[in-house]
């Protein structure tokens, strides 16, 4: 079995990699019949010369690979026929700007498996990005803070060479009292947390965020009881929010006139009630200077989110009255958005080698070797050019006779 792991090809680039060298020793160590052979890349954060000074043989030919490896999307151009590709595919929401790709993955007779389905028996994610987009989105909003308060500077996070340097800059920060919110509970929100939590701050519930002033700066988790209701009044009940979202409105209003800063690390269903309506950011008493929207659900939950932004230029501003992109950091009436929808990109070292952990402990076992749960088969969604069961439904999409997600 020959694993080839590939160059990132996507544009912005991205540094990170599935299989850093560390893993892969362990792969070869569990999986005697298994080689690795490393596409040369000169953005990757590890360097050719730390895959070389393992051993690893680099070539920028994979034709002999049976597996190749990646993170985000492949270049089309580059796709080799009749292999078995692993990276995120972002095609199984029916994304219009990932239709060819599809097209392409099927005309080669590819087999597609996305890390964004591998999942155990009980619809759980095996492998996932998410808690480094909450650690690094938390530090961006605190550097979003700093520069529209001129109060503090951070450097980029994509400027340290790991968590450790960055949490180092963050230890030498202090606030004046502010009101921080994050909303969500699961990795990205825990991951947030864990970057406020370098600072002390005092941790608050939503009764006493709400109706409380402090001398101090705080932070408040809230998850959604605290922002949605049933419209028919019934109690509360998670299951069912996740399962009929429809049937919830929003009660997230009280947050706008109390919170500084605003850390969205929820996930969001599309048929669920949205938290920000370009309405509620021009109402007298609206408080947030700055949303990092760490989910970035583009025409979603957050109006302010008009864009994607980017690792390089992180921040826009949002003219609340006019619902409008403007410069940021100008008109201190606007609010500072930061919508970068690749975070854990700007501590690739360490999303990385977290991601390739959970790979091995996870998923290569069914992979390389026996997969009597079905968690590969679940995560296919092209199998020898052809959609799989499970995706189906992507066959109008593949067509161009289907509504897609811009």
């Amino acid at each position: 079995m020959r694993i080839g792991v590939l160059r990132e090809t996507k544009n912005p680039p991205d540094r990170r990699v599935a299989i850093p060298p560390v893993t892969g020793l362990q792969i070869l160590n569990k999986y005697p019949n298994v080689s690795i052979f490393i596409q040369p890349s000169d953005i990757r954060c590890f360097t050719d010369s730390e895959y070389r000074e393992q051993g690893y043989f680099l070539t920028d030919d994979l034709r002999d690979c049976d597996i190749l490896i990646g993170v985000k999307e492949v270049a089309m151009p580059t796709l080799i026929p009749n292999k078995t590709y692993l990276f995120f595919s972002h095609v199984a929401k029916k994304q219009i700007y990932n239709r060819e790709l599809l097209r392409q993955i099927v005309k080669k007779n590819i087999t597609l498996i996305d890390y964004e389905y591998l999942k155990d028996n009980h619809n759980k994610r095996l492998v996932a990005f998410g808690h480094w987009a909450g650690v690094v989105g938390a530090y961006k909003a605190l550097r979003a803070r700093g520069v529209r308060t001129d109060l503090f500077d951070l450097p980029p996070a994509s400027l340290c060479e790991d968590m450790e340097e960055m949490y180092l800059h963050l230890k030498k920060i202090s606030l004046k009292p502010i009101k921080i919110l994050i909303t969500g509970g699961g990795r990205v929100a825990m991951g947030a947390m864990q970057t406020l939590r370098v600072l002390n701050l005092k941790e608050v519930g939503p009764e006493e965020f709400l109706r409380e002033s402090f001398n101090e700066p705080v932070v408040c988790r809230i998850d959604p009881e605290s922002y949605v209701e049933r419209k028919d009044g019934r109690d509360f009940n998670l299951q069912d929010f996740y399962n009929y979202p429809e049937m919830y409105q929003s009660t997230f209003k009280p947050f706008t006139k109390v919170t500084d800063l605003f850390i969205a690390c929820h996930y969001w269903d599309p048929k669920s009630p949205k938290f920000l309506s370009p309405e509620d950011y021009k109402e007298e008493g609206f408080n947030i200077s700055v949303i990092a929207d760490v989910s970035c659900d583009l025409n979603g939950p957050i109006a302010s989110t008009l864009r994607a932004s980017t690792i390089a230029s992180s921040f826009y501003g949002y003219d609340r009255f006019n619902e409008e992109e403007a410069i940021p950091f100008v008109d201190k009436r606007n609010v500072t958005v930061m919508a970068v929808d690749n975070l854990p990109g700007e501590l690739p070292r360490d999303s990385s080698i977290d991601f390739g952990e959970a790979l091995y402990q996870n998923v290569y076992e069914a992979l390389l070797a026996d997969d009597p749960d079905g968690i590969i088969e679940r995560a296919t969604i092209v199998k020898e050019g052809v959609l799989t069961p499970r995706f189906a439904y992507l066959q109008d999409y593949l067509e161009g006779k289907d509504a897609v997600i811009v």
